[in-house]
Formats: structure tokens, sequence, C-alpha cells
């Protein structure tokens, strides 16, 4: 059975920078979500925030409050924001310590490490509870130089990448590798940041944490522990940030270490600015695919929307204009799902289609 997960995301739920909290609603394979805090929201169902539609994953307004209405204290305490500074508010660190005190365990995925912190970590042994700190990357002697193996496999890597930060990267990789299972094909995962791991993935490092020089060679190890272990038909790398934001590297990284033979790329055709840069305009789609096309050396074959602040009449209007300029398959896999994107993907490696044991969704 998943352990019981309660996820803090504070007066950001449904929000880019909440979107730990957001995606792991949306999907965890490792935890049973019981419910989020953020007591902007209270008295809310999860779902009817991000999708419309009661999922039965209430919001709280604090730890007490949740406490007190689940049946049983949660097995996680989950810090479910995702600040571009990285780093834990000083009013947060009396939140994290009620659950410790609680009994709960603590899962960081910030730039800080909680088990670098003298007072958590001598809390956390008074209750008897543990603290992963998702982001910590390896001692630098077990870290991975690229070694080039990647260059000599035959099985078929996509990249998800995108115009910014938080726009659906993630989200849309997992939907994809979803309905790549359900054809019947064996489908690795790579996540590259924290909230795909905490999601459950296998395969995954939260690349941004990593040391620049071993970057290239962590996302290849990653690859490669999958292909030697699983013997995947396809393998989907999830992105992040953008090749063209001037703050973030990881797009860079992504791209050399797995090498993808095909890209599709996520961008909110409504978002004038960046994620957390409101002095930097978001790139145009033709800009950044001419961009990732000349990096990479690969063909973008799909683009995908997120649908933010944008009607459905926007949106199926949008994705019309793009698919009679840019001559790509366009959808919004929340919307839509993913069948536009198997279709591309079969044509660019027609060898996936005989792999395939349940024939195309209608």
């Amino acid at each position: 059975m998943k352990e019981t997960a309660i996820v803090y995301c504070e007066s950001n739920f449904g929000s880019k920078d909440g979107k730990t909290a957001n995606g792991l609603v949306r999907s965890s394979r490792k935890f049973e979500i019981v419910g989020v805090i953020d007591s902007t929201k209270t008295g809310m169902d999860t779902g009817e925030i991000l999708v419309e539609e009661k999922n039965g994953i209430p919001i709280f307004e604090n730890l007490t409050d949740a406490i007190e209405k689940l049946d049983k204290v949660p097995n996680q305490f989950i810090y479910g924001i995702a600040p571009s500074e990285g780093f834990l508010k000083e009013d947060e660190r009396g939140i994290v310590l009620r659950a410790m005190e609680k009994g709960i365990n603590i899962i960081n995925p910030l730039h800080e490490f909680f088990t670098d912190d003298k007072e958590f970590t001598t809390v956390a042994k008074q209750y008897g509870i543990s603290i992963l700190d998702v982001r910590k990357p390896a001692a630098k002697k077990d870290l991975h130089l690229f070694s080039g193996r990647i260059l000599n496999i035959n099985t078929p890597v996509v990249a998800v990448l995108g115009t910014d930060s938080a726009n659906g990267k993630r989200t849309t990789s997992v939907l994809l590798e979803d309905a790549l299972h359900a054809k019947g094909l064996n489908v690795a995962f790579i996540a590259t940041g924290q909230t795909g791991i905490i999601q459950g993935a296998k395969y995954g490092v939260a690349i941004d944490a990593i040391p620049s020089q071993f970057m290239t060679g962590e996302i290849e190890h990653q690859i490669m522990r999958a292909y030697d272990n699983d013997k995947p038909d396809i393998i989907i790398v999830e992105g992040q940030g953008s090749l063209s934001h001037p703050a973030y590297i990881s797009s860079g990284g992504i791209i050399r270490g797995s090498r993808p033979g095909a890209i599709i790329v996520q961008h909110a055709p409504k978002r004038e600015r960046t994620g957390d840069f409101s002095y930097e305009k978001m790139p145009t789609i033709e800009s950044e695919i001419n961009l990732i096309e000349t990096f990479s050396k690969s063909k973008v074959i799909a683009i995908t929307i997120n649908h933010e602040n944008m009607t459905d009449e926007e949106l199926n209007t949008t994705i019309s204009e793009y698919e009679l300029n840019h001559k790509l398959p366009t959808t919004d896999t929340l919307k839509f799902g993913c069948d536009k994107l198997i279709t591309s993907i079969f044509d660019v490696f027609p060898e996936l289609k005989s792999k395939q044991t349940v024939g195309l969704s209608k």
C-alpha cells in the first residue's frame, strides 16, 4: 500500500509556484495524497482548482486542521511549493517542526537541505522521523561524467522541452508515458526535477542541483540505467526551464545528456513574461523551436499547449493556427490526451508500431 502524504502549498496551490503540489495531486505512484494545506482555498476540493472536477482530495487551513479532520496522521509531509530562490521561509520552519513533532516524516524538494540543519536533525531524531532532501546530490566521487555510451543505443529517446519553467513539461511527459503504456509499449520515464522524483519515477535526477560538469553525465547515466535494467521500447525525458531562458542551464544539459531523436515543445501562448522573471519576455514558439533544433540537431515533432488563461475557443483556435503555420501536430494533453503525440512518434519511429499490443485509440 502507498504511504499517505499531506502536501504543504500555502497560498500557491494551482499556481506556477505550486507545481510540486499540483503534480502530486494529478499523479502520484508513490504516495496517496490525502490533502493539501493552503489557507486561501480552505474547504475546496483540489480537483475543482486543477481540472474543474472534484477528485476527493481536500484542502485544509493548516496542519492542525488536517490532522483533526483526517482519519489518521499522514506518513509524510511534503513541501509542495517551488519558489525560484529554493529556500524555506522563516515562518515555514515552525510548520515543518510541528509536522516532525506529530511524527510525520519530511520530504523536502528545496535547494536548502534539511539534513544539514542542526535543529531539524535534532528534532527528527527526537521524534524518530526521517528527512528526505530530494535535491541533495550524491557525493562528487559518485557522480558521472558523460561517457558516450548513449550514442550507441538504438532505443528512441523523446524529450519534452518547453518555452518556460513551470509550463507543463512534466505533466505532458507523465501523460505521454501513461498513454504509451496503454498501447502496450515498455516505456521508461526519466525525471529531471524534484516533482517527478517525488511522484515515484523509477529513474531520475534533480538536474538543477548537479554541478554543471556532471549534468550531461548524470542524465546519460539515468537513461543507461533504464536501458540496461528495463530494455524499454521508448524513453521519455522530462525537460526543465527552457533553452532560451537566461537564468537556467538545465535544458542544455538535458539535451546533451539524452541526445533525443525527437523533441516535443510545450508552450503557454497567453503567458507574456517568463515565470519568476517578470523583466523577461516570453519567447515565441517559433524562436524556441529554431533554437532547439539548431542546438540539438534533432527535430521538433509536435507542440503541446498549456491552456492557462485561455478559453476553450482560444485554445481550439490556437491549435488550428499552430498546425497550419508550423506544420506540426498540436494538442493540449490535459484536455485532449496524447493521440496526436503518439501518431507523430510512430511516424518518426515506425518500428514502435509493431511493438504496440493495443490499437490506436479513436
